[in-house]
């Protein structure tokens, strides 16, 4: 499943982040921040009328992700602590 179509408060660990092609900048900067295979991930909001952006917590830290952006990183859904 992809981050932005999670359900809104569901715990979640991060599979993989999709390179929309080599050398990707913003796939590289998500893997920077911490989106990496493993790591615990929760979808705390979403903008009004469910759009933009997306409230991602990762660990204690939080971002705001466009959904596109979201939409790059692959999580499994209710396997987080």
């Amino acid at each position: 499943m992809r981050l932005s179509d999670a359900p809104k408060g569901a715990n979640a660990v991060v599979q993989s982040v999709t390179d929309a092609h080599p050398s990707d900048p913003i796939a590289q900067r998500l893997r920077d921040l911490g989106f990496v295979a493993g790591e615990p991930v929760r979808l705390v909001a979403r903008g009004p009328l469910g759009g933009d952006p997306l409230l991602i917590q990762i660990g204690s830290t939080r971002f705001a992700l466009r959904k596109a952006e979201a939409a790059r990183v692959d999580v499994s859904v209710g396997d987080a602590a």
